[in-house]
């Protein structure tokens, strides 16, 4: 009986483990062809924020700034609302469009709209451009990859402790464990060098950009309080960086 539940189990195990060495292996001979990071290629608190964060955290810095500059009108509530509907670029011009023609939006609604508006990609493409972002095609594979691989072994786990529980003879309790580590071993093995060689391909910034990133230091950023020092500080860090507690329920955050 518990046979029948380990031959699908192994063949998960070993599917998903062999489609995320793959997708290493893909990664690794794209990251080869990637350009030098060019840090004179303009780094801006966009660009950092999207290094730090990615598109959400490109927007919340666009909120953040423009609720400072009196453009919008944050509420702790939930709703996004426009002060001055004139935008000074095209990520102010897109966000305004995202809220629409009423002027008025929830905070939540807008935020997912504009992460995945053209203006906010182009500023990946560009940071990837310049070797400083994980492109993304690359960080989708390696991502969809380690889930694969994660659910591979909760599966094996759920199927171990189920056969456990079918199983009456102690016998052959043991020996479906001893078969059951294989898969364990082996989606745990991979997980932990997917750490190793993998991780750096899911996150936003390349390595180079994560070298970046690890040259601010958001603490000594907040030292002064100025409007530059705090959207410095969203950029690197998110609405926690925020000491409002109204502004940061007004982004979602607690």
């Amino acid at each position: 009986m518990w046979v029948l539940l380990l031959i699908p189990t192994c063949a998960a195990a070993v599917l998903s483990c062999l489609h995320l060495v793959r997708v290493a292996a893909i990664a690794d001979a794209l990251a080869e062809h990637l350009p030098a990071a060019d840090r004179a290629a303009g780094i801006g608190l966009y660009e950092t924020a999207y290094l730090a964060g990615g598109p959400g955290r490109v927007v919340e810095l666009a909120l953040v700034r423009m609720a400072g500059l009196g453009r919008l009108h944050l509420a702790h509530t939930g709703w996004t609302t426009v002060v001055d509907p004139q935008g000074r670029g095209r990520l102010e011009r897109a966000l305004i469009s995202a809220i629409g023609p009423e002027g008025q939006c929830r905070t939540a609604q807008l935020k997912a709209a504009l992460a995945a508006d053209p203006t906010v990609r182009d500023i990946g493409d560009r940071l990837a451009l310049a070797g400083l972002a994980t492109p993304a095609v690359i960080r989708d594979r390696a991502r969809r990859a380690v889930r694969q691989v994660r659910w591979a072994l909760l599966a094996a786990v759920a199927m171990l402790l189920l056969t456990i529980v079918l199983t009456a003879d102690g016998q052959a309790a043991r020996t479906a464990l001893a078969w059951y580590a294989l898969p364990l071993v082996l989606t745990g093995g991979t997980l932990l060098m997917a750490r190793v060689d993998v991780h750096a391909y899911t996150a936003w910034a390349a390595p180079a950009g994560q070298r970046l990133l690890r040259t601010l230091r958001w603490p000594h950023i907040c030292r002064t309080g100025t409007t530059d020092d705090l959207l410095t500080a969203v950029a690197i860090r998110g609405p926690e960086a925020v000491q409002d507690p109204r502004l940061r329920a007004a982004l979602g955050h607690r």
